[in-house]
């Protein structure tokens, strides 16, 4: 594995890269960073160049200056020029796979630069402003952001979570002690930062429909009824087509023994 990192406007990006091949790009979500696709890179890396990283603002991926909301827009911006930097160019565009927040980057990167992303698949990306019900998840990201101001992360963490239900826990293997540091530092910024702009993000479908990008909503098996399992399975309504079902709930990825060959199968169907 080799590491990285990259300047950006406004921040430095760490990343890590795996194998040979064509290049995938793992864009992670909430308060995970490239250590948590570890076990998913390392069984992808003997037929891809396989790229991870920290999103700004979390782990090893500084902000130039003080924590502050967080666009999409300026995350897909990092993930867009991450693959210009790891040599992805029209000729030979890219795989890209995001979790959650990392899939509502992933797929504003690819209705942006369409001509660098051959097949984008999203899982579980917390959009709610597409579901019937999108008012409910306005006022909870209000409540956040008002918990936040007034009583802390900790406390609005706590209605975050409360709103978005218990979840599927995952299985995978036990963090490392670094690992989950980070994960509790990050923690603060994700529910201070990107909580708000992420969930009233709306994907531009019109975009999405009309490139040349596939794209695969996907969902969890044991995240049914779930609120961002409900987003997958509206967002493949909304491009016509329909969702795939992968193994786990919302963090399935962490099973990367059951997680990565249908993610395999999922990219090699082409």
């Amino acid at each position: 594995m080799k590491t990285e990192t990259l300047t950006v406007p406004g921040a430095t990006i760490y990343y890590e890269v795996r194998g040979s091949g064509p290049v995938l790009l793992l864009v992670c979500g909430g308060i995970y960073d490239a250590e948590g696709f570890a076990g998913l890179a390392d069984g992808l890396a003997d037929s891809r160049t396989v790229v991870t990283y920290d999103r700004r603002g979390n782990s090893r991926s500084p902000l130039d200056g003080p924590p502050a909301r967080q666009s999409v827009e300026e995350h897909a911006d990092d993930a867009y020029r991450l693959l210009a930097a790891v040599g992805v160019t029209e000729d030979e565009p890219a795989e890209v796979f995001g979790n959650s927040s990392g899939a509502t980057i992933a797929l504003e990167m690819t209705a942006r630069h369409p001509e660098l992303v051959r097949t984008v698949v999203a899982h579980e990306p917390p959009n709610f402003e597409l579901l019937p019900d999108f008012d409910r998840f306005r006022t909870l990201t209000r409540r956040v952001e008002e918990t936040y101001r007034q009583a802390g992360w900790g406390a609005a963490m706590g209605v975050f979570g409360e709103g978005m239900g218990e979840g599927h826990q995952d299985a995978g293997e036990p963090p490392s002690p670094e690992f989950a540091a980070r994960m509790q530092k990050n923690v603060e910024f994700f529910v201070g930062y990107e909580v708000p702009p992420v969930g009233a993000y709306l994907p531009d479908l019109d975009a999405l429909r009309s490139g040349a990008t596939r794209v695969v909503p996907a969902v969890g098996a044991a995240s049914t009824g779930e609120p961002p399992n409900r987003v997958g399975l509206e967002l493949a309504t909304r491009l016509e087509t329909t969702a795939e079902v992968f193994p786990g709930g919302h963090g399935g990825f962490g099973d990367a023994a059951n997680f990565g060959p249908k993610l395999r199968e999922v990219l090699d169907r082409e």
